[in-house]
């Protein structure tokens, strides 16, 4: 195992969602009254587990046919757009 690869793929996706709006939908989830903490965290973790899973089968898909750097361009400008329309939004 590439552990510098690990340690930069958990802190990206670690510091990511650190309070996004997954998180802050568990966190409602878990504050109900009579909730199971153990069954929001397993739905919460099952359901991470699984996007992130597409999200690698995807990104290997992806990289057969387009370079690493383009990827990541696009990447970062889908994250721009994604933050001016949530200012526009707001």
């Amino acid at each position: 195992m590439n552990l510098e690869l690990f340690a930069t793929v958990f802190g990206a996706v670690f510091l990511a969602e650190l309070g996004d709006k997954t998180q802050l939908a568990t966190v409602l989830f878990a504050s109900r009254e009579g909730a199971s903490l153990v069954t929001v965290f397993v739905a919460a973790a099952l359901a991470l587990v699984s996007t992130t899973g597409i999200g690698v089968l995807a990104g290997s898909a992806l990289a057969a046919y387009v370079e690493a750097k383009s990827l990541s361009y696009a990447a970062g400008a889908g994250f721009i757009v994604l933050g001016l329309w949530t200012l526009w939004r707001a």
